[in-house]
């Protein structure tokens, strides 16, 4: 399994008066930021640490404020404006993370973390099309989506495999055989170049 799970993953100025809690003398230095930028990997493994990083402009000393997960983290760039530091998904999900430069309203762009743990799935369709699914609709080759027993219809689902990545609805209930958490649809299995029993990453 260690061997799928390895697969499977993989600012700021003008000339404007100083806003309050800003640094004065960074902005006297480099002036007001006007803009910060974050990057993270997009795809990673729940529990390990994830490097967020980025850039304010202009470069000067400037505390930075990341937001990811419901906690606030906090940074200081160094002098050519660059900052990171280290975060740990508490657990699977999809989480989004943005940076601020402390005492402005300068933020990045939102980033989006997928945070994967491994889960046994199959798949299922041959023999079954044509029939009703659980959560309503026909199950078809062309479906896209997951079997769950607990998971509510409707909920997305982001599974990983061998650099693989697809989200997809949970539409039926299943597998209700061995430990298997989760069966997916051919057109799903196929996206992911799922085998028919296997381990995937999900973020739920």
């Amino acid at each position: 399994m260690a061997m799928m799970i390895t697969a499977g993953v993989a600012g700021v100025s003008a000339a404007d008066p100083v806003l309050p809690g800003s640094d004065p003398e960074a902005a006297a230095a480099g002036g007001e930021p006007t803009a910060i930028s974050l990057s993270a990997h997009r795809n990673v493994m729940a529990h390990r640490a994830v490097r967020l990083h980025g850039h304010v402009t202009p470069a000067s000393g400037r505390r930075v404020l990341i937001q990811v997960g419901g906690r606030k983290l906090r940074a200081h760039t160094n002098a050519r404006g660059g900052f990171k530091l280290r975060w740990r998904p508490p657990s699977s999900g999809t989480y989004r993370a943005h940076a601020r430069v402390a005492g402005t309203p300068v933020r990045s762009k939102p980033r989006q973390i997928n945070s994967f743990r491994p889960a046994a799935a199959s798949y299922y369709g041959p023999g079954l099309y044509g029939g009703g699914l659980a959560c309503g609709g026909t199950l078809t080759p062309s479906k896209l989506g997951v079997a769950n027993k607990t998971l509510p219809c409707g909920a997305k689902v982001t599974l990983r495999y061998h650099g693989h990545t697809v989200t997809v609805p949970v539409i039926d209930r299943g597998p209700f055989s061995g430990n298997r958490e989760y069966d997916l649809t051919a057109a799903t299995k196929a996206k992911l170049g799922f085998p028919s029993t296997g381990t995937v990453l999900t973020t739920r």
